[in-house]
């Protein structure tokens, strides 16, 4: 299958990359506005270089398109792109509403093109290892997931704030983690230093199932950190996203007579760190996406779950903006 990038940015580039890697496919044509970083990029990898994504559409025939451009151009481009019949992979956020979400999964529905979206940390194998043991009982049942995914202001992002740039990450590898969907949220969010959006979110989400979520977000922190922690009754799990690290940390007294429990509370018992077979979660999110695509199957992450997230991150704007609580639709974008 002959696949094309459009976007050539700190994250397009890493797009082009591992698709020139990947045996499956082949690395045909690269669009960018920047004439001079498309065509370095596409001489080393041997595609052919546009700076506009609408001829490359039309004179070379793509099965697979990879879109990586600011997110305020997420519909137009991705609309372009099923139109001719192209396969579609959109980095996250989705797209800058839910009404363009919307639109963009009907456009490839009508069409029949799988259209993926780009959550790389559902691919991070800490989480993935995290998400397995989960689902066998090992916690038991879960109080809190907290979430932290801090670090400098990117200066490439500047058509939307923390919320949709980072926060998209966190509800959707928290809905995903526990299998229960957010019903309600609250979000603090201040503007600190960039010129037009939020640039911090302190939240608080319930889940259906009684967990609780934190949410401490910011690009205001000079190190960058991404962790998540889940507490239930046996104990604590905790993942550096970035050393993709899994860590477990046993309750005690929770493999013991139950009344123990309630009697002494928790204590501290082993810790174990679990072996992680590293890899990098972008192969394996682009490899997934063209096997759905080839073997006609669904992508994991498909728009509906790109618009949940955004969904999600609407409300905790709007929250923000509002200090006040918002109780979230099952169906997301039904309000």
């Amino acid at each position: 299958m002959n696949v094309g990038v459009i976007g050539v940015g700190s994250m397009g580039r890493n797009h082009a990359r591992v698709f020139a890697q990947m045996p499956e496919v082949n690395l045909v044509a690269l669009a960018d506005t920047d004439a001079e970083t498309v065509h370095q990029i596409a001489r080393t990898y041997k595609a052919q270089a546009y700076t506009d994504y609408r001829e490359m559409l039309e004179r070379v025939p793509l099965d697979i398109v990879a879109v990586a451009v600011p997110t305020r151009l997420h519909k137009e481009v991705t609309l372009d792109v099923i139109r001719r019949g192209a396969h579609v992979f959109v980095e996250k956020p989705m797209a800058s509403s839910v009404a363009e979400c919307q639109e963009m999964i009907e456009a490839a529905r009508r069409k029949g093109v799988r259209l993926g979206v780009g959550h790389i940390e559902r691919f991070n194998p800490a989480i993935l290892e995290l998400k397995r043991r989960l689902d066998s009982g090992q916690l038991g049942r879960v109080f809190q997931i907290r979430s932290r995914r801090v670090g400098p202001f990117p200066s490439r992002v500047m058509d939307v704030g923390v919320v949709f740039d980072l926060a998209t990450h966190e509800v959707n590898i928290m809905e995903y983690l526990i299998g229960s969907p957010v019903q309600s949220l609250f979000a603090e969010t201040e503007q600190e230093i960039h010129a037009s959006h939020e640039d911090l979110l302190s939240g608080l989400l319930k889940f259906a199932n009684g967990a609780v979520g934190v949410l401490d977000i910011n690009w205001l922190t000079p190190t960058k950190i991404r962790e998540l922690s889940i507490l239930g009754e046996r104990g604590m799990f905790h993942v550096n996203y970035l050393t993709q690290e899994l860590y477990f940390y046993e309750n005690n007294y929770a493999n013991g007579w139950e009344g123990m429990v309630a009697l002494m509370g928790v204590s501290e018992g082993r810790v174990t760190r679990y072996e992680i077979r590293k890899r990098e979660p972008l192969v394996e999110e682009l490899e997934n996406f063209v096997r759905a695509v080839a073997q006609g199957q669904e992508h994991l992450i498909n728009g509906e779950e790109g618009l949940r997230a955004v969904y999600l991150a609407e409300l905790l704007v709007e929250s923000g903006l509002k200090h006040q609580v918002i109780y979230v639709d099952e169906m997301p974008g039904r309000r």
